[in-house]
């Protein structure tokens, strides 16, 4: 079974879609890869023949334990190329997806092994994601909370950022939004946004403004309750 990049493109989303909490269908796939519905029947035949991928009733789509292992090699890969063009060749943290997204479907089995010598296992990529899948519910569970829940007053620190839109990164980018950022949610306001106040060492009160849609695609873990501040 030849396993071309279109292929491992189709089973990465499914495998990245499912990670944000998303039912994956046809339609989440046209809509992840920006391709045709008839693009995604046709990918989803060839996947299925090669026993990749499974289609439920109700056209849900799962990958198989097969298609599950690729999916992570080539998330692993797209980690590691993140790690490396941040960590060894300084680039900013809201372009290394789009390069890593380039690169991944180059990277041989015996550069990875060097890449992870020279980065070292596991870690977390610049925007805070974890290796292989994640899941809101996983996430949770390690006591992590998207922004836009968070109350008055809380003190959070920025954890992971949503990596797969470009604008967002670059918006966050500019107000100095990124993993490992303190913040302290200053109000909630009519207008859908919250207001935010930098803290911590170089935070200098920088003030800034997020609408809620852009905070929910951060998560944080809250420093100080605004019950104990």
């Amino acid at each position: 079974m030849k396993i071309t990049i279109s292929k491992e493109n189709y089973l990465k989303a499914i495998a990245e879609a499912g990670s944000e909490g998303e039912t994956v269908i046809a339609a989440t796939l046209a809509r992840w890869l920006n391709v045709s519905a008839p693009a995604v029947t046709k990918a989803l035949n060839r996947l299925k023949r090669d026993g990749l991928v499974e289609v439920k009733g109700d056209g849900v789509i799962t990958l198989t334990t097969e298609g599950r292992d690729i999916a992570n090699r080539i998330l692993n890969r797209h980690h590691l190329i993140e790690r490396m063009l941040t960590e060894v060749f300084g680039m900013e943290w809201f372009k290394v997806h789009d390069e890593a997204e380039r690169l991944e479907h180059a990277v041989s089995a015996d550069f990875e092994k060097l890449l992870v010598q020279k980065l070292g296992p596991g870690g977390p990529c610049p925007h805070g994601n974890q290796t292989e899948t994640d899941s809101p519910e996983l996430r949770r569970e390690r006591g992590w909370s998207t922004l836009d829940q968070a109350a008055e007053a809380d003190e959070v620190e920025v954890v992971s950022v949503f990596e797969r839109d470009r604008q967002l990164l670059e918006f966050l980018h500019h107000l100095d939004i990124h993993p490992g950022a303190r913040l302290q949610v200053v109000s909630r306001n009519y207008d859908d946004t919250l207001t935010l106040r930098k803290t911590g060492r170089g935070g200098h009160g920088r003030e800034a403004h997020l609408g809620l849609a852009a905070a929910r695609k951060i998560w944080v873990t809250t420093t100080v309750p605004a019950a104990a501040s």
